[in-house]
């Protein structure tokens, strides 16, 4: 397609969100490289993002661009590539999240470095939603999500609980410490591992380096928070079925999760290319799906709203750091995680994709479970 051709195409479909191109508002894309337009429509949102992390355009306020591009749906209007149609191809084909293929994103992601985490993550290390009831700052809004994990599970010290990818043991930490329960928490990444087994010496607190499938024994209770999402469509049953061999008759399962409003069999392609490999997004249909016949749901808490909050935080602190962070990785990478921490802020600012909680039980609480809030 012409050069010419490309750009009145997209000129006139950003314009329908009202974002100019080089115009004078603070959300308009500022274009250092005419072949974007091209690569828009051949790479779609591999390529845009691919673009910024090359610095072929900008925008002032990110968040405010990805808002609009969302709240108008203009990133559906471009249409799918054909990298996108073999992500949807192996998706249906393969299992994306085998044994094997989880290590990728440990591997790629969340072994980093500790250093780049700890430089925006508050004390507790979560690296998940906060919940921003009544308060601006995230180390409050931290532990405030944290205590009210504790709540629905209705911990006691006589508790043992299993954290199913416990990062980087921030909830092990907090539960132990403050409610004296036995927790044990896996994870496959060796950086979250070693960390998580430093951080909560001294605590009734075992850390393991375990894939989910390889899981022993029964606890009281079972928290999985934040990652679900690598578990893959295919997976969500056999997760489900794990986490009921592994609950009392009497226990409790919560699950915090991202969540979209459809259901999907794949992630974003930038997305899966660059932040989180093989990874999707669970819908309310596939979670009752697969939990159908062995969970009775207790409670649905949707605060995905607060997402934007800890979005914005995160990048505050991140961009802060940058100076000492930029002796181990470059500009580059800066961008890339910019675009990471702001594209995300779009869907969950106008509600496409939601941040839930859900409570479930074996066979009913008796008598009925008194969701906290």
């Amino acid at each position: 397609m012409r050069p010419n051709k490309a750009k009145s195409i997209i000129e006139n479909l950003l314009a329908k969100g009202g974002i100019q191109i080089n115009g004078d508002n603070p959300w308009d894309i500022q274009v250092h490289n005419e072949k974007l337009f091209g690569r828009m429509l051949a790479e779609g949102s591999l390529g845009f993002g691919e673009a910024y992390m090359d610095g072929w355009w900008d925008v002032e306020q990110l968040d405010e661009f990805f808002y609009k591009l969302y709240k108008f749906n203009l990133r559906d209007e471009v249409g799918g590539t054909w990298k996108e149609a073999l992500i949807l191809l192996q998706s249906k084909v393969l299992n994306m999240q085998t044994r094997l293929r989880s290590k990728k994103v440990a591997r790629e992601h969340y072994d980093l470095g500790n250093d780049l985490y700890m430089s925006f993550l508050d004390p507790y290390n979560q690296y998940t939603c906060g919940y921003f009831k009544d308060t601006e700052d995230l180390n409050v809004a931290q532990e405030q999500k944290l205590e009210l994990i504790c709540k629905k599970l209705q911990l006691s010290e006589k508790d043992r609980v299993l954290d199913i990818g416990c990062g980087w043991g921030g909830f092990a930490k907090y539960a132990a410490g403050r409610y004296g329960c036995q927790v044990t928490g896996i994870t496959i990444s060796d950086q979250q591992y070693q960390y998580a087994k430093e951080d909560c010496a001294g605590l009734p607190v075992t850390i393991l380096k375990k894939d989910y499938r390889d899981l022993e024994g029964t606890f009281d209770k079972v928290l999985i928070c934040g990652m679900i999402e690598h578990v893959g469509y295919k997976n969500y049953r056999q997760i489900m079925e794990i986490v009921y061999r592994c609950l009392e008759d009497d226990g409790l399962f919560l699950l915090h999760t991202i969540g979209s409003n459809t259901s999907e069999i794949y992630g974003d392609p930038w997305v899966l290319k660059y932040i989180f490999p093989n990874s999707m997004l669970p819908s309310v249909k596939q979670i009752a799906t697969a939990s159908e016949g062995l969970f009775v749901m207790e409670d649905w808490h949707n605060f995905g709203p607060y997402y934007v909050k800890t979005l914005k935080a995160w990048f505050h602190n991140f961009d802060a750091s940058w100076e000492k962070l930029s002796a181990s990785y470059d500009e580059r990478f800066y961008r890339m995680w910019k675009y990471y921490l702001h594209c995300f802020m779009g869907p969950f600012r106008t509600r496409v994709i939601q941040l839930w909680q859900v409570v479930l039980s074996k066979g009913g609480v008796p008598g009925g479970y008194i969701a906290a809030r």
